[in-house]
């Protein structure tokens, strides 16, 4: 199977059919006795010890935890400043989304280019952090000063807060990413973008709410569901993370796993500062 992180999937990283995940090997390698024994990033699950020497530009926690905080510094940042130097006050009210939106789209053109990359591009990475911080820097303040000024502390705190349970739950052992999750989170979640984009559509062409997906009950129903997609891809980060230094994947691999850290965390920030919107407009 493939990776769940379609970044990862760009590069052969597989799953066999016990749903554990790892470089992809021949299948004549496969087929062998020791299917580590051809791999120089491998490591025996028996022994614990490396089948070839070790690189030394494996991939390590610290690379992982670094190129994280860079991306993620990145993003806090520049959505800092664009909160900061971009009014949403009524009068500049269109100009200040019409950035935020523009800068929504680059940045997820970003992510479709570098996930259709073969190796990671440093550049592309922090570039998507630097987009994706001024159009959540500019949602962010025009819900703050709208609706109320507490509900950007409240999908932050939520976001950590989901970040660290999820973390807890698979370090536990209480979530184990297997081969019939990672199926069961991928067909939910093209359903739930396809329900999204629908909605969009009819908004656009039909004005207000669309479908009314976006509010009311509804909304908050959806919003807790792209809340526990965007936990389930976590899951599946973390997944990918702790094979990838257990196979002594190359050290370049280790900003492929902030740029999915980073847009999973992004995505569930969103659904927060939704979740909480509503809540905010029915006190």
């Amino acid at each position: 199977m493939r990776s769940s992180n379609p970044v990862f999937s760009r590069r052969g990283f597989s799953r066999d059919n016990g749903g554990h995940a790892g470089f992809a090997t021949p299948q004549h390698q496969q087929a062998g006795t020791n299917p580590y024994a051809t791999n120089p990033y491998a490591t025996d699950p028996t022994t614990g010890m490396p089948q070839a020497p070790a690189r030394a530009d494996a991939m390590t926690m610290d690379d992982v935890v670094s190129r994280t905080a860079m991306t993620l510094g990145t993003l806090i940042v520049t959505a800092t400043l664009s909160w900061v130097l971009l009014p949403v006050d009524p009068a500049n009210l269109g100009k200040s989304y019409g950035i935020g939106f523009a800068a929504g789209l680059v940045a997820f053109v970003l992510v479709i280019i570098q996930s259709f990359k073969r190796k990671a591009s440093p550049g592309l990475i922090l570039g998507y952090a630097a987009f994706e911080g001024v159009f959540l820097g500019v949602i962010s303040a025009a819900v703050s000063t709208y609706l109320s000024p507490g509900v950007v502390i409240q999908a932050v705190m939520g976001t950590m807060c989901v970040f660290a349970a999820v973390l807890l739950g698979y370090k536990m052992g209480w979530i184990r990413v297997t081969r019939r999750f990672y199926g069961f989170v991928m067909a939910a979640t093209l359903g739930f973008i396809l329900l999204m984009l629908t909605n969009t559509l009819f908004a656009v062409f039909g004005g207000g709410d669309g479908l009314g997906f976006r509010s009311g009950g509804l909304g908050l129903l959806f919003g807790a569901i792209g809340v526990i997609l965007g936990a389930c891809f976590l899951a599946m980060d973390f997944k990918q993370v702790e094979d990838g230094i257990a196979y002594g994947a190359p050290r370049d691999e280790a900003w492929l796993a902030a740029f999915g850290l980073t847009v999973t965390l992004a995505w569930i920030y969103v659904e927060m500062l939704r979740i909480f919107s509503i809540l905010s407009g029915d006190d």
